[in-house]
């Protein structure tokens, strides 16, 4: 039987260095973008926001929300609840162990804070850092800073302002998944490991080609983006990375990404209409809440 390594999310503040981190952010967060951020430097991740009663009373649902493997930690695992029940039923399927915590999450209190520096009226404005550093020096748990993280040396720079233990980044980091590495944009050999990573997996093209359209915005041209963000097919895209960047294209072999499995639980009759109501949401989340 394969022995899993356990994490503690807390042991990452427990040293002197700021925690850089990768914001849940929907569509993106999924399992290959994790794994190519922590090639880069990112030390935690967080899955996208995933809506608990769907993914309770569907497997169709946790299948197509929560994909991992044993690489894939430390990883936090983002759920939204109406109740409590929704809440800890989900939790329960993603980790029995923690069942207990969600029952005396009042009684405990929480392990660390999460604090974007601006309200939904503020979304335009720059990062409100003193109300952050307010925060921090409030609570004796540790905060990760959220906002305006473009570069590694926005991070020093909010660290140094606020205090924090850690620092998300959103829309930088799906601008440069090797921007905790300290490199100032997206380099070729990333855009590589991300078609690597994606010739052995099953995502799908719009996935693909969003991430490649993001990492490749300071790469390219104004000219060639126009060109590029508007491929419609695999063979296009990797043509196009083949011919004008010189990136190798693999062999698709999938490996075994592990979908969670689990016993006695029924597939919701309602998931169709369910999955309707989350996509709006999230849409609406994706354009207010999620990026910096």
């Amino acid at each position: 039987m394969e022995t899993r390594t356990k994490y503690d999310v807390l042991d990452l503040f427990s040293t002197n260095s700021v925690v850089y981190v990768c914001a849940p952010m929907v569509r993106y967060s999924k399992l290959e973008f994790r794994t190519l951020v922590k090639m880069y430097g990112c030390q935690l991740c967080f899955t996208p926001m995933i809506m608990a009663d769907s993914f309770v009373q569907s497997l169709k649902a946790r299948h197509n929300e929560f994909v991992t493997n044993t690489d894939d930690k430390p990883l936090i695992v983002q759920f939204a609840a109406k109740n409590v029940n929704d809440f800890v039923s989900a939790a329960e399927l993603i980790s029995p162990e923690s069942v207990q915590l969600c029952k005396n999450l009042e009684a405990c209190g929480v392990s660390f804070l999460t604090v974007h520096g601006r309200t939904v009226k503020e979304r335009s404005e720059p990062v409100n850092t003193n109300a952050i550093r307010s925060i921090v020096d409030s609570v004796d748990i540790p905060v990760i800073a959220n906002g305006d993280i473009k570069s590694l040396n926005d991070c020093f720079h909010l660290n140094e302002l606020t205090k924090c233990k850690g620092v998300m980044a959103a829309r930088g980091i799906l601008q440069n998944p090797a921007m905790f590495s300290g490199l100032e944009k997206t380099p070729l050999s990333c855009v590589q490991n991300w078609v690597d990573l994606c010739c052995k997996s099953d995502v799908q093209f719009q996935c693909y080609h969003h991430h490649l359209v993001f990492m490749l915005e300071k790469v390219l041209s104004k000219k060639e983006r126009n060109t590029f963000n508007f491929l419609k097919t695999f063979d296009q895209v990797n043509n196009y990375l083949s011919e004008k960047l010189s990136i190798s294209i693999p062999t698709a072999t999938k490996t075994k990404n592990c979908h969670v499995e689990y016993s006695d639980v029924q597939d919701g009759s309602y998931f169709k209409s369910k999955i309707l109501q989350t996509s709006e949401f999230e849409d609406c989340l994706y354009d207010t809440f999620l990026f910096n």
